[in-house]
Parts: structure tokens; C-alpha cells; sequence
């Protein structure tokens, strides 16, 4: 086994490890397309105007920044400390899935892709999706 000593950074390394953590542990069949995928992401995060309509999106779309509300019954329940809630479901879809699906989306066509393939255990996450591909004409699987 390789000697790999901790990660003190909050990035992966080439090989997408923290240290002793991570990496990606996929078929060899979706080995390209993942490299492909990284190399799209690793692009779009340093291109400006991508940045640019996914804040956009965050704004109009989805009704970021989303509101905080003081807890005035909670906290003097509490008896301590003001309580604040930061009311993610506020947000288009009613939680914070959709800031990740859009992303996404954005990143599939800048890939010339298509569709978009989800897997969801519970449902908003799926929700999110279909709703960011339905947003830009994506199919959605």
C-alpha cells in the first residue's frame, strides 16, 4: 500500500484525494466521461461569464439570497443567544438542491450535452433536477 500523508488543504489533488480520504472509485467504463466532466468543471469555475449566469440564476431563478428570520419564540425559549434561521425553503423547489442542480445544467450544455441522468434517494433532489433541465430543454433521466 502507498504511504500518503494527510491533506492539510481543502482541495483534492490530481488524483481527487484528501490526504488519506477520497478519491473516485467508478467502472473503468465511466473513467473518460468523468475525466471529461472534470475538466469541464475545472474550466467553467474559472470562466467568468459561466459564473456570471449561475449568480444570475441564483437570483432569478431560484430567490437567493434566501431570507433569515429571526426566531423570537425559539429564543427566548432557549432563554440564550438570538436564534436565526436561514430559510432555504424559501428557495425554488423548497430547499437547497436546486443551487447544485443548476450548476449542473449549466455545466451539461456547456458540454454540448443533452441529458442528464440523476440519481435521488429522496425526492427533492430529483425534483430539483427535473426542474433545472425542464429550465434549459435538457431531458432528464
Amino acid at each position: 500500500m502507498a504511504d500518503i500523508s494527510p491533506s492539510t488543504s481543502n482541495v483534492p489533488n490530481e488524483a481527487g484525494r484528501f490526504g488519506l480520504f477520497g478519491g473516485r472509485y467508478v467502472p473503468e467504463t465511466l473513467t473518460k466521461a468523468l475525466n471529461e466532466l472534470t475538466t469541464a468543471y475545472t474550466e467553467a469555475k474559472q470562466d467568468s461569464v459561466f459564473q456570471n449566469q449561475l449568480t444570475e440564476l441564483f437570483n432569478d431563478f431560484v430567490g437567493r439570497p434566501s431570507p433569515l428570520y429571526f426566531a423570537e419564540r425559539l429564543t427566548a425559549h432557549c432563554g440564550g443567544a438570538e436564534i436565526w434561521l436561514k430559510r432555504e425553503d424559501t428557495n425554488h423547489t423548497g430547499a437547497h438542491k436546486i443551487n447544485n442542480t443548476l450548476g449542473q445544467a449549466l455545466l451539461t450544455m456547456r458540454m454540448g450535452k443533452k441529458r442528464v441522468i440523476a440519481e435521488t434517494g429522496a425526492g427533492q433532489h430529483g425534483v430539483a433536477t427535473a426542474t433545472a433541465c425542464a429550465r434549459f430543454g435538457l431531458e432528464c433521466v
